[in-house]
């Protein structure tokens, strides 16, 4: 059966736009996840600004979590893209084999080893004794869904892969809806609190895997998707080798998005140590609600960037580099436009936004302030975003993850540094200042690279064509 999009004949620009939308629109959504939980609880009545600091505390150790199922599904499909672009199939079928496994383990593991170890990683990362017993309720519900968050996580690249967006889109959407309606029965309607927030992200995480994994599995009696894969999940030819290869490409990706609840961590946790009993919860509920709103910056730029990469790794296995160049401009095109209409937006809109989360009138004031500082560095930012993940599809992985533990550790040494001289809540322009920074370094970086990376892989294709012709 033709695939919706073919990664290697279809006109660029609509390729592009026809993986990246649907990707960012998922990607919105995804985020949507921890926006709608936080929103929720911010308005519970008298608790709400306590729950929601605990909340915020919780919020890098589930991005961490979820980091684990990019590490293998990102990895995954890219090394499956490739040899799609190449046209060994059955290679891409043991791929798709072996990735499945290693999320299924490594979702137990993790399960497993974070109900063990999450009363000291709470207490480490942020919560006061105020929010400990709010962060506690919502980590412990939510680690028991890690096995279908993280499932449903890394499978859906599979989907994306081999080009259908709409569904991969469709599967993530199905989650958030059902993630808004039980947010408000289970918060307002059961009075669950902050359980209930942490309850109706787990069933919907579970719906989402669901209508992932039915699609990638080979056609049954019951089927509600009209497409169905090139490649779907079998059993069998489990190689530790493959693992290997898989984890060895995804774990740039996955350093990348692990260490972003890093500098999460670290910003709370200075927060809470240089705000003191008396700023400490008020300054972490703030960087809650600034990290919200930059999630709807970061997450749609991760989907037109990660989503498109799919379109990078097939063409440059099929050794179409002219291909490659072309998607990376489009995306860098599509990604600056986004980032341009979001700084404007940040500029005039961000208090509409703060206003969702809480009524308190300083809260409002100081959240407000920091969107604005935060964001001042998001257009150089799509730089950074676009070449580290166009590397990263191209296999430079060490190059990529290079570029981008160099924008963490500026992070976070000036989040620890900054406030030494300034005000506690300066913080904040560790964010603008690693970004900008960064990017020019990224930037230049790339540009030395990436001709020079297409034109070995030309000359090596071009080396063993030879060799193989009589």
């Amino acid at each position: 059966m033709k695939k919706t999009n073919d990664l290697g004949q279809d006109s660029i620009f609509p390729l592009v736009c026809k993986l990246a939308i649907p990707t960012m629109i998922a990607q919105l959504v995804n985020v949507l996840y921890s926006i709608i939980d936080r929103m929720f609880i911010g308005n519970i009545p008298v608790i709400g600004d306590l729950a929601l600091a605990g909340a915020g505390v919780c919020g890098p150790i589930v991005t961490l979590l979820s980091s684990f199922g990019t590490l293998v599904g990102l990895g995954g499909s890219i090394l499956m893209a490739m040899k799609l672009g190449e046209k060994k199939e059955k290679e891409a079928q043991n791929i798709l084999n072996n990735s499945f496994l290693m999320l299924i383990v490594l979702s137990l593991t993790l399960t497993i080893g974070f109900l063990l170890s999450k009363d000291a990683l709470l207490i480490r990362f942020g919560a006061s004794q105020l929010t400990f017993s709010y962060a506690d309720t919502y980590l412990t519900i939510y680690t028991f869904g890690t096995f279908f968050a993280l499932l449903g996580i890394g499978m859906n690249y599979f989907i994306t892969c081999q080009g259908f967006p709409l569904i991969s889109m469709a599967t993530v959407i199905t989650g958030a809806i059902s993630n808004i309606i039980l947010d408000a029965v289970f918060i307002f309607v059961f009075d669950l609190g902050i359980a209930g927030a942490a309850l109706a992200t787990v069933l919907s995480q579970m719906l989402s895997c669901c209508l992932t994994l039915l699609f990638l599995f080979k056609p049954g009696r019951f089927r509600p998707f009209k497409s169905k894969p090139q490649i779907s999940i079998a059993f069998g030819n489990y190689s530790l080798k493959l693992a290997k290869k898989i984890l060895a490409l995804g774990f740039s990706p996955f350093v990348i998005l692990s260490t972003d609840s890093l500098i999460i961590i670290v910003m709370n946790a200075a927060l809470q140590h240089y705000g003191g009993s008396t700023n400490g919860d008020q300054l972490v509920s703030a960087a809650t609600i600034i990290q919200s709103y930059m999630l709807l910056i970061t997450g749609p730029m991760v989907g037109i960037t990660g989503g498109t990469q799919a379109i990078i790794s097939y063409n440059y296995g099929a050794v179409n580099t002219k291909r490659v160049k072309q998607a990376e401009k489009i995306i860098l095109a599509l990604t600056v436009c986004f980032s341009t209409i979001m700084f404007l937006v940040s500029r005039f809109l961000p208090q509409a936004f703060v206003h969702i989360f809480t009524s308190d009138v300083e809260l409002i004031k100081l959240s407000t302030w920091g969107i604005r500082v935060f964001t001042l560095g998001i257009i150089p930012l799509s730089f950074q975003y676009v070449f580290v993940d166009g590397l990263t599809a191209l296999g430079r992985t060490k190059t990529a993850l290079t570029l981008s533990v160099l924008r963490k550790s500026l992070y976070i040494v000036f989040t620890l540094v900054i406030p030494i001289f300034f005000q506690t809540k300066s913080a904040f322009y560790a964010e603008p200042l690693s970004d900008v920074l960064c990017s020019f370094i990224t930037t230049i970086i790339f540009l030395l690279v990436f001709s020079k990376h297409l034109y070995r892989r030309e000359k090596s294709f071009s080396c063993n064509d030879s060799l193989l012709t009589p």
